[in-house]
Parts: C-alpha cells; structure tokens; sequence
C-alpha cells in the first residue's frame, strides 16, 4: 500500500479543479484536488462527483475517492470502504470509469 505524508509535511495544492455540470446532469459536481509533497509524491488527494438529485446522502456524493483521515478510501451512495491504492494515476483512470458507466446507467433510467 503506497504512504501517505504525515499532516507536518509540506505540501503543494497543484489540482483544484471544480466543474458544475450542464443538461442532463444539472446541479451536479465533478471535483479533483491534489496535493504533492516536497519530493513530487502526491500525499493528499480527492476525487467526488456529487449530485443531490442521484444521492441524498453524504452531501450528494454519489462516488468520491480520497485518503483523509490517514486511509485511502471510496465513497459510493454513502457507504465507505478501504481501498488498496497503487498510483494515483491508476485511481484516478477507475474514478473515471466508475463515473462514466454511473452517467450512462443515469441516462438510462431517463429514457
């Protein structure tokens, strides 16, 4: 399992990226944060998309992966559960997997 860097480190918030979403998904949020430590390692991160009218739940989080409170996690409708995390780069690829198959089964339940 990859560390993670303890609160004292010295970290660099160099992803905040918050996107509100249009038709079909209207009031919806993606969001990504990232936080690298001095040696470029990223230390601190969080993935959500959010959207109340999906999930009444844990702000309208419908899926989000993150590693606050010292473990890495993933949150789906709610619940959490531990993950295992290899890369970001490889967390951040099945984030967007997972969002991309909850758009279609979405767009589905519409038709």
């Amino acid at each position: 399992m990859a560390r993670i860097a303890p609160q004292t480190a010295r970290l660099r918030k160099t992803v905040d990226e918050t996107f509100y979403l249009t038709c079909p998904r209207r009031g919806a949020i993606f969001k990504e944060e990232v936080w690298h430590d001095e040696d470029g390692t990223v230390a601190r991160y969080s993935l959500a998309y959010l959207n109340p009218r999906v999930c009444g739940v844990d702000n309208g989080r419908v899926l989000g992966y993150d590693n606050a409170h010292a473990y890495h996690h993933r949150h789906f409708m709610g619940q959490v559960e531990r993950m295992e995390f290899r890369t970001y780069e490889d967390l951040n690829r099945r984030f967007l997997k997972e969002v991309q198959e909850l758009w279609r089964q979405e767009d589905e339940s519409r038709q």
